[in-house]
C-alpha cells in the first residue's frame, strides 16, 4: 500500500519517501489541529451549535486537503481560516446583524466565484495587481484582530465604559489559566516542539478539569454529533441587498490573498517554485481551495483556506500530496473524539488565538519602513481592523489610503488601474451605502 502511494504521489521523484511523508502529515495535523477546537468556539458566538460546527470543521478540512493532495500533489493542508471565521462571527453576524445562514450563502457564492476565476486563470493574474505592502498590512491586521479577540475570550481584556476597554480580573482562575497556556505555548514554540499550540490547549484543558473550570468528559470516543442543524442551511434571501455583496467581497478579498500568500510562502520554503519564481500547478492548488470553500459553506462552516502551518510538515521533509492525505485522514479520525473536544474551555483556546495572531503579525518585518506611501496604508489597514472590529473596513481604508497617497505624491505608476478601481468602489460604498 505504501509503495503504491509513493508511486501515486511521485514521492521518490520529489526527493522524499513514504515514511517521511507520513511523519510530515502527522506534524502538519498536530500544528493546526487547534482549529478543531477554535473554529467552533468562534462560530458558536453566532448561535450555531458547537457539536455540528466541530463536525463541519473536520469534514471541510479533510475534503479540501484531499483535493489539494489529489489535484495539486502539494503538502499543504486546508481548514476554515483564522481571521475569516472571526470576521464571519464578529464582523458579519454580530457586527452587521446578518444571520449566519445568509453569511454561509455569501461564502458559498464566494467559492463558486473562486472556481470560475480559477478555471479562467484570472485569479492567478489578479494577485499581481495588489501591492506587497498592503498584503503585509492586511495579514498583520487580521493577526492583531485575532489576538484582540483572544484577549477578550480569555477575560484579560473586558469592556470599560469610561475608556472602552480595560483589564479584567487577573486573579480569576480562567484568566490565570489563559496566561499559563499562552506562556506554555510560546515556550514550546521557542523550543521547536511540534504541535506546541495543540499541546498547550490539551494541558490547560486538563488543568481546567482538575480545578473545576470544566467538567470531566463522560467518555472519550463517541459517534460524531449530527451535522443536520447547520448542513445546507444557506439563505440567499439577501442577494439583492448591497450589504450581502460587500460581505461576499470582503470574504473574497481576504481569502484570495491569504491563500496565494500561503501557497507561495510554503512552496518557496520547500523549493517548489520554478526558475521564474512561479508556482507549478498553481491552478490546481487554487481550485482545491475554491472547492473547499464551496463545500465548507454547504457543510456549515466559514471560508476554507490554505494553512501556513503546513510549513511545519514541509520542514519535516513533506514534499508531496501524500503529506496532505495523511493530514486529511487525521481530521476524519478526530470526528470520533467529540466528548474530549466539548470540555475544552475558552481559557484554553484563547491563548491559541493570541499566539496565532502574533504569528500573522510577523510579516511586518518584510515591510519597507522608509517608503511612507507603502508603510502608512499598511498601518492603516493594520489599525482599523481591530479598532473598528471589522476586517472589511481595514481593507477598505488600506486601499483608499494607498491610492490617495500614491496619487498625491506623484507615484501614479504604482497605483494600478485595479487599485484605483477598488478605491472608487470603496469610496462609493462609504458615500452611498
Amino acid at each position: 500500500m505504501l509503495s503504491w502511494l509513493e508511486r501515486r504521489f511521485s514521492v521518490r521523484e520529489a526527493g522524499s519517501d513514504g515514511k517521511t511523508e507520513i511523519l510530515a502529515g502527522i506534524t502538519t495535523f498536530m500544528t493546526m489541529a487547534y482549529i478543531i477546537f477554535v473554529n467552533p468556539s468562534i462560530l458558536s458566538n453566532t448561535g450555531m451549535p458547537f457539536g455540528p460546527l466541530m463536525v463541519a470543521t473536520c469534514l471541510a478540512s479533510a475534503l479540501a486537503t484531499l483535493c489539494m493532495a489529489f489535484l495539486a500533489n502539494y503538502p499543504i493542508a486546508l481548514a476554515p481560516g483564522m481571521g475569516l471565521n472571526a470576521f464571519f462571527a464578529f464582523g458579519v453576524v454580530l457586527g452587521m446583524g446578518i444571520s449566519w445562514e445568509v453569511a454561509l450563502a455569501a461564502i458559498f457564492l464566494e467559492g463558486v466565484l473562486f472556481i470560475l476565476l480559477t478555471m479562467t486563470r484570472l485569479r492567478e493574474s489578479i494577485v499581481n495587481g495588489i501591492p506587497k505592502s498592503l498584503k503585509i498590512g492586511i495579514s498583520a491586521g487580521i493577526g492583531l484582530f485575532i489576538a484582540f479577540i483572544g484577549l477578550q475570550s480569555a477575560g484579560i481584556i473586558v469592556k470599560n465604559d469610561a475608556v472602552l476597554v480595560g483589564l479584567g480580573d487577573l486573579k480569576s482562575t480562567p484568566v490565570l489559566l489563559a496566561f499559563l497556556g499562552f506562556f506554555l505555548m510560546v515556550a514550546l514554540e521557542a523550543r521547536k516542539v511540534r504541535g506546541s499550540i495543540l499541546l498547550g490547549i490539551l494541558a490547560i484543558t486538563a488543568l481546567s478539569v482538575v480545578l473545576g473550570v470544566s467538567k470531566a468528559p463522560e467518555g472519550i470516543v463517541s459517534l460524531p454529533p449530527s451535522i443536520a442543524p447547520i448542513f445546507g442551511k444557506m439563505d440567499f434571501s439577501m442577494v439583492g441587498n448591497a450589504n450581502f455583496w460587500i460581505v461576499l467581497f470582503s470574504f473574497f478579498f481576504v481569502d484570495f490573498f491569504d491563500t496565494v500568500g500561503t501557497l507561495v510562502g510554503v512552496t518557496n520554503r520547500a523549493g517548489m517554485l520554478d526558475a521564474k519564481g512561479q508556482l507549478p500547478r498553481a491552478q490546481q492548488a487554487l481550485l482545491a481551495d475554491a472547492i473547499g470553500t464551496t463545500a465548507g459553506a454547504v457543510l456549515g462552516t466559514s471560508t476554507v483556506t490554505s494553512y501556513v502551518e503546513s510549513a511545519s510538515g514541509v520542514e519535516q521533509g513533506g514534499r508531496t500530496g501524500l503529506t496532505a492525505l495523511v493530514t486529511a485522514l487525521l481530521f476524519l479520525a478526530a470526528l470520533f473524539f467529540s466528548p474530549l473536544v466539548s470540555i475544552v474551555p475558552a481559557c484554553a483556546t484563547a491563548p491559541a488565538l493570541i499566539l496565532v495572531g502574533i504569528f500573522m503579525m510577523m510579516g511586518l518585518r518584510e515591510l519597507d519602513f522608509d517608503d511612507w506611501t507603502d508603510f502608512v496604508p499598511a498601518c492603516v489597514a493594520l489599525l482599523v481592523m481591530p479598532f473598528s472590529y471589522s476586517i472589511a473596513h481595514g481593507i477598505e481604508f488600506g486601499i483608499i489610503s494607498f491610492v490617495v497617497l500614491k496619487l498625491a505624491t506623484g507615484k501614479t505608476k504604482e497605483a494600478s488601474p485595479l487599485m484605483i478601481g477598488l478605491c472608487l468602489v470603496f469610496l462609493a460604498k462609504e458615500i452611498f451605502v
